[in-house]
């Protein structure tokens, strides 16, 4: 059986895959915590404790872009390593699901 290959990451810079982690780990714990996902407090409790600390690293992330000079985020460049590092998957679990039919 061949290895999956996954499409390569664009290039960024070291802070630009910094802040690139960084939200992704948000958005994870926020998914987490989501009430319309989660099954008991126990975890949303964890996942909320967690938050404070990964958005303090993206806050940290983003501080560091700006003093090295890196004043514009590159949307696109930055959406399309959301998207091969699964970021549609992992912020769907933020949003409220569909009700069903």
């Amino acid at each position: 059986m061949e290895p999956t290959e996954f499409p390569p990451l664009p290039a960024l810079t070291r802070a630009e895959g910094e802040f690139i982690d960084c939200y992704l780990a948000v958005l994870d714990q926020v998914g987490r915590i989501n009430p319309a996902h989660g099954s008991d407090t126990y975890s949303a409790l964890r996942a909320a404790q967690a938050l404070a600390s990964r958005a303090a690293a993206l806050r940290d992330a983003l501080a560091v872009m700006h003093e090295r000079g890196e004043r514009q985020i590159h949307a696109a460049t930055l959406a399309r390593a959301l998207r091969v590092l699964d970021g549609e998957r992992r912020a769907g679990r933020v949003a409220v699901p569909p009700t069903p039919n």
